[in-house]
């Protein structure tokens, strides 16, 4: 390919025609695609199929706008509009994307959104079930318990959904934390036979969480139609989310796996493995 600023330029230039496959020559094999505040895709055909969910939520508008671009050898920096088709019509959110490439195609992309200008009507936040991670999964929760984090990635989606609170309250943008279950091609393991999400699912409550009329702050669990179930949404019945997919397909499967001990914390509470993942101090 040509070099860095021409790859990007043309990448950019390209995703008006909200073809993923025509992306797929941009990215080396190991890529890493980050919007921050989400969980990172990892690989160029995860990174397809995250572009492909993208132009289907928005398959009216999809445009890449480039106001300002600068380099630094291999890295690459541009000042976006990212235009979509939102409730109240066709809008250009602000973003700094900073590309990293090797060898001319992009191993490293990561998304930096400015939600604090004036316009900016609603938020969509990927926080995670890991912010109550420490209820037991013999518990039955919904949105309004007190949260209970697992580690610091919890954490810090505590703050994401304590600062959206925040905006919404001094400043009347509306949210929608989807507290993201497993969001897997299927499920690996028994905890996911509670917590699997669905790619499809994923995409429908995305879907309803920018389009819903009126959300005021709410916050969603985003998990499919599993009969295990762990969490309550009725709080979010308003958003009219129906998950169609469920783990309950593979739990034939799932279940003649070799079971974790009983007194193993990560069968213990909601959170699995991440109750007793690091860092620690000595």
């Amino acid at each position: 390919m040509a070099d860095a600023v021409e790859t990007v330029r043309e990448f950019c230039e390209l995703m008006v025609k909200r073809d993923a496959e025509a992306l797929r020559p941009f990215f080396t094999e190991d890529a890493v695609y980050q919007n921050c505040g989400m969980e990172g895709t990892y690989g160029v055909d995860d990174i397809v199929a995250n572009l492909a969910g993208q132009f289907e939520m928005f398959p009216d508008s999809y445009e890449y706008v480039v106001k300002n671009l600068a380099a630094d050898g291999d890295v690459v920096l541009t000042e976006r509009l990212d235009m979509i088709r939102t409730p109240s019509g066709v809008q250009g959110v602000p973003v700094m994307g900073a590309f990293v490439l090797r060898g001319g195609k992009i191993a490293r992309w990561h998304d930096y959104w400015d939600t604090a200008l004036p316009g900016v009507e609603r938020i969509v936040f990927a926080s995670s079930n890991h912010v109550i991670g420490f209820y037991k999964q013999s518990e039955r929760i919904d949105a309004q318990v007190p949260v209970r984090p697992d580690g610091l990635y919890g954490l810090s989606k505590c703050f994401g959904e304590n600062l959206s609170r925040l905006y919404f309250d001094r400043y009347g943008i509306e949210t929608v934390c989807l507290r993201i279950g497993s969001s897997f091609p299927q499920p690996k393991d028994r905890r996911m036979l509670s917590t699997f999400l669905s790619y499809d699912d994923l995409t429908e409550l995305v879907r309803v969480s920018l389009f819903t009329p009126r959300v005021g702050h709410t916050i969603v669990y985003g998990v499919s139609d599993n009969s295990s179930k762990w969490w309550d949404n009725s709080g979010a019945a308003h958003l009219g989310f129906r998950p169609r997919d469920s783990a309950d397909r593979e739990r034939d499967r799932i279940e003649k796996l070799p079971p974790l001990a009983p007194d193993d914390p990560a069968g213990v509470y909601q959170g699995g493995a991440f109750v007793h993942a690091g860092p620690f101090e000595d």
